[in-house]
């Protein structure tokens, strides 16, 4: 990764640590190299990264899975805090309902899920980054288009109520916190 890469990825997990319980045990979706969990281990309990990319081990109290998710991922477990940053873009149209349903059954009740997706203007930056090898860029061809204004009804049709709503770096960015109501609906 190149420097500027290292900074976005930064600038996502800064965004998202206010809103991760401390204490939390948690399921970071495209987890990479388990980054967020060395960056925040002082502050969470540990938990499990899922990404195609991941290494065999990851940081202490951290299981890394190499596989997608849902379909990889073969545990039961239930979770404080799922995190998806800069994930939910690259979710083809169809997968995106079973997605969120499974981020919903996979966190406790009163559990958050917290997401960031980029404008899809960044998709156009990134691919003059890219060209001029400012940036490595990870896997930008597969945005599939994602208008983001779309996430807040997609994330409450699965039962989420919306805690946070903003933008940040430059207004390029989203970040989502949603949160798993304590008692059921249904």
């Amino acid at each position: 990764m190149k420097r500027l890469d290292l900074w976005l990825q930064t600038a996502r997990i800064e965004a998202a640590a206010p809103y991760i319980p401390a204490g939390a045990n948690v399921l970071d979706i495209g987890a990479a190299d388990g980054v967020l969990f060395r960056r925040l281990g002082h502050r969470i309990a540990g938990g499990v990264g899922i990404d195609p990319d991941a290494p065999a081990s990851g940081p202490a109290n951290v299981r890394l899975l190499n596989g997608r998710f849902p379909e990889d991922l073969e545990i039961a477990d239930e979770f404080d805090a799922v995190i998806a940053l800069a994930v939910f873009e690259h979710v083809e149209d169809d997968d995106r309902d079973a997605f969120v349903v499974a981020c919903f059954d996979r966190l406790k009740p009163g559990g958050r899920c917290i997401l960031t997706i980029p404008s899809p203007l960044v998709d156009h930056i990134l691919t003059v980054l890219v060209g001029l090898r400012i940036i490595d860029g990870m896997h930008e061809g597969e945005h599939h288009g994602f208008d983001v204004g779309e996430t807040p009804a997609i994330f409450e049709r699965a039962g989420f109520d919306l805690l946070k709503k903003r933008r940040f770096q430059l207004g390029l960015n989203n970040l989502f916190v949603f949160s798993k109501p304590l008692v059921s609906s249904g």
